[in-house]
């Protein structure tokens, strides 16, 4: 008999480390004890006396000691948010930002400083790669080697000791869902003094590049953490000695560049947490059954997804997933021209209800793109090439409105009328 979730039937009961180390997290009451914590919007704090003011500035006392300047710099509520993430993450700490590029920015900024150097994956999401392979050189004299993640020698060698800065790389690509060998790179990484930096916004609760060697972990929170495509945000999650001096009053990137999260938005993503799991855990489920069910309709159409025993890093991501959760929720099709992609796409959205063609994703509803035309449209067509994102690649991220057969069913109908 259908109960109409049938994605949830095989998720395995298995331990849940992100949401145990949610569980056992600090969690700050309201103003007058209330469940939830309260929103501290207030852009500036009162000193009641006045020589505190002079220390706050010389960074003698702070929100450790119940001190805060201005919400530039530290703001009550983010900071609340910020440790629930790091709980998270399983880091020493966290802080969050206005967007996800805010983040990454802020980060190389730390880390790198004028004339610096990073080594990072070739694939990643459009706007990181125009950041590194554009921005950075031009305003900040900051170069980056783009190299083939996956090949371990070549990374060796693209980082140069005493120069290079930072590794960076995510988690798992966008949008040829590659699955970078966390431990293995960050064991490559650290022999040579460098810091590793994943970007896991693909990835959240599935794993947990901290725990598995990485310095620095970044997200979107617009995605999953959002979950409602309502908001825009970041996270950077890791040890109190690079996230600390983000905030120093004279070189600090979020103090001085002023990228800092609003503190109504902390509050809206800090009551999304507790069911982060169960909405993650859906959607890859069902991103799963979908990806099968679409191998199987036509076999010889290339599908990229992680959970699939063809994918070339299938058991890497197997054994470092955080087990209960599956291998990620989103999937990339490759009709290979984009008039073929435009054709499914139209049908998916106008005729079938699938989804929606809209870039983003962690939405509860299903979200597709052609990559090419959009969100990795800031690379060059060599590169593109070079990296098998065709012009007809189209990458979907799953969600978990409806039931699964009558979404399956919305994509076979529309693949099946494809050409006509």
């Amino acid at each position: 008999m259908a109960t109409g979730n049938e994605e949830l039937e095989n998720i395995e009961p298995r331990e849940d480390v992100p949401t145990e180390r949610l569980a056992n997290a600090r969690h700050e009451l309201g103003e007058h004890n209330g469940v939830n914590m309260s929103i501290e919007v207030s852009d500036t704090f009162v000193f009641k006396n006045p020589e505190n003011m002079g220390k706050a500035f010389l960074g003698e006392v702070g929100p450790e000691t119940g001190t805060y300047i201005y919400s530039r710099h530290y703001n009550p509520t983010v900071l609340n948010f910020s440790h629930q993430l790091a709980a998270i993450e399983g880091t020493e700490t966290a802080y969050c930002t206005s967007s996800g590029m805010a983040a990454i920015s802020s980060v190389l900024l730390e880390l790198c400083k004028n004339g610096g150097h990073v080594v990072a994956a070739e694939c990643l999401y459009g706007g990181t790669y125009a950041l590194l392979k554009h921005f950075l050189p031009a305003k900040c004299n900051i170069t980056t080697v783009f190299v083939d993640i996956t090949k371990h020698e070549d990374v060796k060698k693209a980082i140069v000791k005493g120069k290079t800065n930072v590794l960076y790389f995510e988690s798992i690509s966008n949008p040829t869902l590659v699955v970078a060998d966390i431990p293995e790179l960050s064991k490559i990484a650290h022999e040579k003094g460098v810091k590793v930096v994943v970007d896991n916004t693909f990835s959240p609760l599935i794993l947990s590049p901290a725990k598995l060697g990485a310095d620095v972990v970044l997200h979107s929170l617009t995605k999953y953490f959002s979950g409602g495509s309502d908001l825009i945000a970041g996270a950077i999650c890791g040890p109190e000695e690079i996230v600390k001096p983000l905030m120093d009053l004279s070189l600090g990137p979020l103090m001085i560049l002023g990228p800092t999260m609003n503190p109504r938005e902390a509050y809206e993503l800090s009551a999304r947490l507790p069911h982060l799991s169960l909405r993650v855990k859906k959607q890859c489920n069902r991103a799963m059954k979908l990806a099968q069910r679409i191998k199987e309709l036509d076999p010889f159409l290339r599908i990229i997804y992680p959970g699939l025993e063809d994918h070339p890093q299938h058991n890497l991501l197997d054994s470092m997933r955080n087990k209960g959760y599956g291998f990620g929720a989103l999937i990339s099709i490759d009709m290979v021209t984009a008039e073929k992609a435009n054709l499914l796409l139209d049908k998916l959205e106008n005729k079938y209800n699938f989804g929606f063609i809209a870039v983003s994703l962690g939405y509860y509803e299903n979200l597709m793109c052609a990559s090419g035309s959009s969100t990795s449209s800031e690379m060059d067509p060599e590169t593109m090439k070079r990296l098998g994102i065709t012009p007809g690649l189209i990458r979907c991220s799953i969600g978990y409105l409806g039931t699964l057969n009558q979404k399956w069913n919305q994509f076979k109908s529309a693949y099946e009328e494809k050409d006509e």
